[in-house]
């Protein structure tokens, strides 16, 4: 005698939790993704390395739908129209390095909004970069990540990072707006080595956007690094401002776990730091501009 299904409803009670399993961000974005579905059970099937590159692979089932959910950058895809699990990996796979040769920022939007005109110029140079034949064209592609940079200390510096009886920079200085930028968002002796890197990266990534502005030998390789340097300057300033902005810890104070992140508790609500491990919520974020260790 075969026995009956198992109701969809009762699944997650019959599966072991297993560590790391993000079951409930993955439930979180199905919701977000497939408007007005309710998540019933969630199950990592596959995890698989492409190029580098890790992609789980989750079966979700909802009240009026089943999915297949691939990470790495995460996408859904509805099982009636994807029904083999391998062939929407090779797809995802796929897409996503397409997706990649876009030239896309590759942070949160949230981060991207932080200073919009930089990752614009960013995006504008890579259109420069995938087009260029000659030195003078991967020289533009240096003087366009030169206008990224200076974008970004335009936006994220600020007169109340400037030490009481100094002059500000100049506005396009870039190393030196870098450095009061580090020293404001990476306080204190336990930041030293962050505050450092923030640092050194943004003068070396200076130095070359500039010398390629001016190299009459420049090559392809020439532009594909000014283009990788400017972006990740772009974006581990931009995730450090917006951690210290937002008030988000490096580890969860309840069980030292490292997966914070913004969360909103309900739909509409405002996200705060929150654990997924753990579930433990922080207060409302600081105001920005507030200050971090002493």
């Amino acid at each position: 005698m075969v026995p009956p299904a198992v109701p969809h409803e009762a699944l997650p009670a019959l599966v072991l939790r297993r560590r790391g399993d993000d079951v409930d961000a993955i439930a979180s974005y199905v919701e977000w993704q497939a408007k007005g579905e309710t998540v019933v059970h969630a199950e990592k099937v596959l995890t698989e390395h492409v190029l580098g590159a890790k992609h789980e692979c989750w079966d979700v089932r909802t009240d009026k739908e089943r999915w297949w959910v691939i990470t790495g950058a995460t996408n859904l895809y509805s099982q009636r129209l994807f029904p083999s699990l391998d062939y929407t990996l090779t797809f995802h796979v796929g897409l996503m390095a397409r997706m990649a040769a876009r030239h896309e920022p590759g942070v949160e939007e949230a981060e991207q909004l932080l200073f919009p005109a930089a990752w614009r110029r960013w995006e504008q140079a890579g259109e420069v970069l995938d087009e260029a034949e000659e030195a003078e064209d991967f020289q533009s592609v240096g003087m366009r990540c030169r206008e990224c940079l200076v974008a970004m200390v335009r936006a994220l510096g600020d007169p109340s990072m400037v030490p009481e009886g100094t002059d500000p920079p100049q506005r396009a200085n870039v190393v030196a707006w870098c450095g009061l930028i580090a020293e404001h968002v990476a306080r204190g002796a336990s930041a030293e080595c962050v505050r450092g890197y923030l640092k050194a990266v943004a003068k070396s990534g200076w130095a070359f956007v500039n010398w390629l502005t001016h190299a009459h030998g420049a090559t392809r390789a020439d532009g594909l690094l000014a283009h990788e340097l400017t972006q990740h300057v772009l974006s581990i300033y931009g995730t450090a401002v917006f951690r210290h902005r937002r008030g988000i810890p490096d580890r969860c104070a309840s069980c030292g776990s490292y997966k914070v992140g913004l969360f909103a508790q309900e739909p509409g609500a405002t996200p705060v730091p929150a654990c997924q491990v753990c579930g433990w919520t922080q207060g409302p974020a600081p105001a920005a501009g507030a200050g971090g260790e002493p």
